[in-house]
Formats: C-alpha cells, sequence, structure tokens
C-alpha cells in the first residue's frame, strides 16, 4: 500500500484482487462468507474531520453541523447524514467507498474478525469504543492503523458507505465490485462508534470487520460520520 500525491493526498492505494467478505457468523446479513473482486481504488486515511467538512460549508453556503460541545477540527465531523457525506464527497472530487471498498480495506488482507486477529482484547489499541471513549469522539488517527496504514476503521464514528442496505444482499451478491441493491429505504454503515459495546459474545461485536449497520440517508447522529474513496 502506498499514500497517494496530489489529488490523492491524504489516501492510500488499495490494489486491485480478490478478498473474503462477510462472515460465517454473526448476524444474518454478515452471512455468507464470499470472495469479491474490486478494482483498485484509494480511499482516505483517516474519517473527514470537521477542519475539512467546515471548509465545505464556507465554500458552499451550508449550515455547519453541531460538534456536541465536543471540539471541532481534526475529530471526526458528526451529525452529517448521508446526503451530506455524499455532497461533501462529489464537492472534494471523491465519492463515498461501496460496503465492499470499505470492508476490503479495512480487513487490509486478513481474514479473522479483526484486521488484528480473533480476539477483541487489543481493539483498544486500534479503536474508540463505548469503554475508552468516555462518552465522545476523539481526533483522527489517535490509535495504530491497520497493516495497510488506515486509522479509526473501527471506532470513533460510524462511517457512511455508498450501498443501499440489503438484508439478503449477500446471498445472491454480485462477485465483481458490488455496489449492493438498485434501491432501498437505509443506506450502509460500517466500522461501529465510540458508543460501541464489546463486552458481550464477540460475534455480537460491532467493531468487527463484517459487522453491517444501515439508517435511512436523512439521519444525523452523534457517531455517524464518514470518509471518502476515489478511482
Amino acid at each position: 500500500m502506498h499514500e497517494g500525491e496530489g489529488p490523492y493526498s491524504g489516501m492510500v492505494f488499495i490494489p486491485a484482487g480478490d478478498f473474503i467478505m462477510g462472515a460465517g457468523y454473526g448476524d444474518a446479513d454478515e452471512r455468507p462468507a464470499h470472495r469479491v473482486y474490486l478494482d483498485a481504488f484509494y480511499i482516505d486515511k483517516y474519517e473527514v474531520t470537521f477542519n475539512q467538512y467546515d471548509k465545505f460549508c464556507e465554500a458552499t453556503g451550508r449550515r455547519k453541523p453541531d460538534d456536541n460541545g465536543w471540539g471541532r477540527g481534526n475529530r471526526p465531523v458528526i451529525n452529517v447524514s448521508w446526503l451530506d457525506a455524499s455532497m461533501f464527497a462529489k464537492w472534494a472530487g471523491k465519492r463515498l467507498p461501496t460496503e465492499a471498498e470499505w470492508e476490503k480495506a479495512a480487513r487490509a488482507g486478513t481474514t479473522t474478525e479483526y484486521f488484528f486477529g480473533n480476539g477483541y482484547q487489543d481493539l483498544v489499541d486500534y479503536a474508540w469504543f463505548k469503554s475508552n471513549a468516555g462518552g465522545l469522539t476523539h481526533p483522527v488517527g489517535g490509535k495504530k492503523p491497520n497493516i495497510w496504514g488506515l486509522y479509526d476503521m473501527y471506532g470513533n464514528v460510524w462511517e457512511w458507505c455508498s450501498d443501499w442496505y440489503g438484508k439478503e444482499q449477500y446471498k445472491n451478491s454480485l462477485c465483481e465490485n458490488p455496489k449492493g441493491p438498485v434501491s432501498g429505504i437505509a443506506r450502509v454503515l460500517r466500522g461501529s462508534s465510540w458508543m460501541s459495546w464489546v463486552e458481550r459474545h464477540p460475534y455480537e461485536y460491532a467493531a468487527r470487520s463484517a459487522n453491517r449497520y444501515a439508517d435511512v440517508p436523512q439521519t444525523r447522529q452523534a457517531d455517524y460520520g464518514f470518509r471518502c474513496a476515489k478511482e
């Protein structure tokens, strides 16, 4: 993996190739695990921050989202809808990642529950979640990255993806560059957040590479954010 330059600055290159998406355990919508081929793409090294999003708001005359009193700067932007995230991405010359792209980037070549292995005990080194976040977001890049150099792929904020959510999607998913259902009610979110618990049965952990979540695209929450991708 390498970090991009010029228009790809701050992004990590993910090469074309196969990976195993989903899991044979956990929630029903994660099954079955299946092989997926993706073309090469770039994805942001960090979640989009208030610094970045505020510049977008100033340039376009949009209202800046609330930071819940936690501070702005390099904290991940929150209280943004899927529509907000999509508009930012377009303004920045990028797009939201597909769900498959997000999972390939998070897995970083692994097939384990987490990119660092199967045990959740080391999650504290890589993510801000319910037990260590103190009830708020934290500046991006404060934890260890995965082996592809991507930070906060677990925890801090849930990340909007471009796909419509389909509960049965994996049973009939395309095996090459899947983009989810053609329509739906909710959009996919990935990665878990500062609100996510992990002290439960391992397969219930939100902060796993295969875990899926979704919400209607108009929703804004204090633990919803995003990162961008680019061809």
